[in-house]
């Protein structure tokens, strides 16, 4: 089972935080990270105090590294991207900089449970409610957001390794239908269990 965005149940002073402190420090932080981040170099001291808070909030490593190990692909592509036309120096900043962002992101959701998110997103939304916002709706589809992330990763690495318990060697074809086709028929049983629900209504 992946361990991607799950919470991690402790008793540090992460997880004892409220949810709308850790939301909007960690908007504030990946802003900071973009916008201050120039140099390579400047990303040492910002992995440095992500690499503490993780630390502070008693993360094991193998559950630190599963939240970046999905954009794997994704670096190396962008990496590849930006080496050719920006050269290194950016790449390693850009490839940084989100890496960064999501391991910031994951911390949170790693330290809050889920019904106390959404809670805090409900409250925080709830004077929106004149202007038709629903505030309930929108928590859940925050809910829904943070579980099929890892659902979603979830399936990608089941079918990966369908394929190697075959034999099978690596094709990004013969990896991405079946992924993407496991995908449409979990997200369809579970609009059909919303449906049951009222949820549309």
């Amino acid at each position: 089972m992946t361990t991607l965005g799950l919470y991690t149940p402790g008793s540090s002073l992460l997880h004892r935080l409220s949810p709308g402190v850790k939301l909007v420090a960690m908007v504030l932080a990946i802003t900071a990270v973009t916008v201050l981040v120039r140099q390579p170099w400047q990303l040492v001291p910002a992995i440095a105090v992500v690499a503490a808070l993780y630390a502070v909030a008693r993360i094991r490593v193998r559950v630190a590294l599963a939240q970046l190990r999905p954009l794997l692909w994704a670096l190396i592509f962008i990496g590849a991207f930006q080496v050719i036309f920006t050269g290194w120096a950016r790449a390693t900043v850009v490839c940084g900089t989100i890496v960064l962002a999501v391991a910031l992101a994951a911390l949170v959701t790693l330290t809050t449970r889920v019904t106390d998110m959404l809670d805090t997103v409900s409250r925080a939304l709830r004077p929106l409610r004149r202007v038709g916002v629903n505030p309930e709706r929108a928590g859940l589809v925050l809910a829904m957001t943070l579980r099929c992330i890892p659902l979603l990763t979830g399936i990608v690495q089941q079918v990966s390794d369908a394929r190697k318990a075959r034999g099978l060697g690596f094709s990004l074809r013969a990896l991405a239908v079946p992924a993407v086709v496991s995908a449409l028929m979990t997200a369809e049983a579970m609009g059909d269990a919303l449906a049951a629900r009222g949820v549309d209504d």
